[in-house]
């Protein structure tokens, strides 16, 4: 299975985002029954003041596949670039925006 490219490195000085911020993430994976909690933990890891009652969970018609959305407090380009990557690369995430 071939992994995701890595993102392009932007210059924190280019990013559209200004920090803090509140930054919605939106993980897409197969349903499972691990797959808001493992969410959750790799959201936590990075963002330890995320309240997990927030999290939004839709199914797909077909229930086939799970979307998740957390907004975190972004507080930097790097607490992003990270969680964001830890996501990407877990084994239940199919896909994160």
């Amino acid at each position: 299975m071939n992994k995701p490219p890595e993102m392009p490195v932007i210059p924190e000085s280019e990013s559209l985002v200004v920090y803090p911020s509140d930054f919605p993430l939106k993980i897409f994976g197969l349903q499972h029954p691990d797959f808001a909690q493992s969410v959750l933990e790799v959201v936590t890891r990075h963002a330890p003041d995320y309240d997990a009652t927030g999290m939004e969970m839709r199914a797909s018609k077909t229930a086939k596949y799970i979307s998740l959305t957390c907004t975190i407090r972004a507080t930097s380009r790097k607490q992003l670039d990270t969680v964001y990557q830890e996501l990407v690369d877990h084994p239940l995430v199919k896909m994160v925006l």
